[in-house]
C-alpha cells in the first residue's frame, strides 16, 4: 500500500511540474522582458522625476512602439522611415547588421511578399533524413547556353532553434509541402518538434 501511495504521489509531482514549468518559464521571461524595456528608458525618468517609477520606463517603451507603429502605416511615415533606412545602411558597421536582422524579421511578416511562403519537409542532411523548413523563394537557373532551365526552391532550414540556419537549394519534387500554417510551424520549430502532428498531410493548392 505505502509502495502505491508513493507511486502515486510521484506521478501527481510529475504531471504537476510538467503544467508548472512551462508556466514559471513564461512568467520568468516576461518579468525579464518588463525589466529589461524599463531599464532602459526608466533611469531617464528617475533623472526628470528624481525618483523611480515602477513600470514607467516599460509603459513609454510601449507607446513608443505603438506610435511607430501608427507612422510606419501611413505615407509620409513610410517615407520617412524608408530614409531613415537608407541612412543607416550607409553606415559600414550597421549596414550588415541592420539589413540581417530586418531581413530576418520580415520572414515572418504575412503580408511582406518575401515572408516565408510554406511550411515543408526536405531530405536533409543527408540521404534517409528529413528536416523541416520554411520556403522562401522559387529560382530558375540557366543551365547551358540552348537555354535549358533548372527550376529550384529556396528552403530555409533552421539549425540552431529558430534564427540561425542554412539556405538550401532543391528540386521541386524533392519538398513536400505540408498543410501546416507557418505560425503553427514556427511553434513546431521553437518546440524542438513536440507540438509537431501525429500526422502530417501535403498542402492542397
Amino acid at each position: 500500500m505505502a509502495i502505491s501511495i508513493r507511486a502515486i504521489l510521484k506521478r501527481k509531482f510529475l504531471a504537476g511540474l510538467i503544467v508548472s514549468i512551462p508556466a514559471v518559464i513564461t512568467v520568468l521571461v516576461l518579468v525579464w522582458f518588463f525589466e529589461f524595456v524599463d531599464g532602459i528608458l526608466g533611469p531617464v525618468y528617475d533623472r526628470i522625476l528624481e525618483h523611480h517609477v515602477p513600470g514607467l520606463g516599460f509603459v513609454s517603451a510601449v507607446v513608443l512602439i505603438f506610435l511607430v507603429g501608427i507612422i510606419s502605416t501611413n505615407v509620409f511615415g513610410k517615407k520617412a522611415i524608408e530614409f531613415i533606412e537608407k541612412a543607416v545602411v550607409k553606415i559600414p558597421v550597421f549596414k550588415g547588421i541592420y539589413s540581417s536582422v530586418k531581413h530576418l524579421v520580415d520572414a515572418f511578416a504575412p503580408e511582406n511578399k518575401g515572408s516565408f511562403k510554406k511550411f515543408v519537409i526536405v531530405e536533409y542532411p543527408r540521404v534517409g533524413s528529413y528536416a523541416f523548413g520554411f520556403l522562401t523563394k522559387e529560382c530558375t537557373i540557366k543551365r547551358d547556353k540552348h537555354g535549358n532551365e533548372l527550376c529550384l526552391r529556396a528552403v530555409y532550414v533552421p539549425t540552431n532553434n529558430l534564427y540561425l540556419g542554412e539556405i538550401i537549394l532543391f528540386s521541386e519534387q524533392d519538398v513536400f509541402y505540408t498543410d501546416i500554417p507557418i505560425d503553427e510551424g514556427i511553434k513546431i520549430i521553437l518546440s524542438g518538434g513536440i507540438a509537431s502532428p501525429s500526422q502530417i498531410s501535403e498542402a492542397v493548392e
